[in-house]
């Protein structure tokens, strides 16, 4: 599986329960942070509240999601 880069579709691979993030939400890669190790700022859809969810997240943490479906990135505000 090839690492992630800036607006790939990313499936988190563990939940993250102080975020409201379960394993298997989608979201869109932000940005990548290469010290002192590589994380990605990941965007994620509103889970019952008003606002998107940013998170850092380790490469193990996420997953490229490569699989066609009604999937919508989330806008860029």
């Amino acid at each position: 599986m090839r690492p992630p880069a800036v607006d790939d579709k990313v499936r988190l691979m563990q939940d993250i329960p102080e975020l409201s993030l379960s394993r298997g939400i989608r979201g869109v890669v932000r940005s990548m942070w290469c010290a002192p190790c590589m994380a990605y700022e990941v965007e994620f859809p509103s889970t019952g509240e008003s606002y998107n969810t940013r998170a850092l997240l380790m490469a193990e943490q996420v997953q490229v999601d490569e699989s066609p479906d009604d999937f919508e990135p989330v806008s860029a505000a």
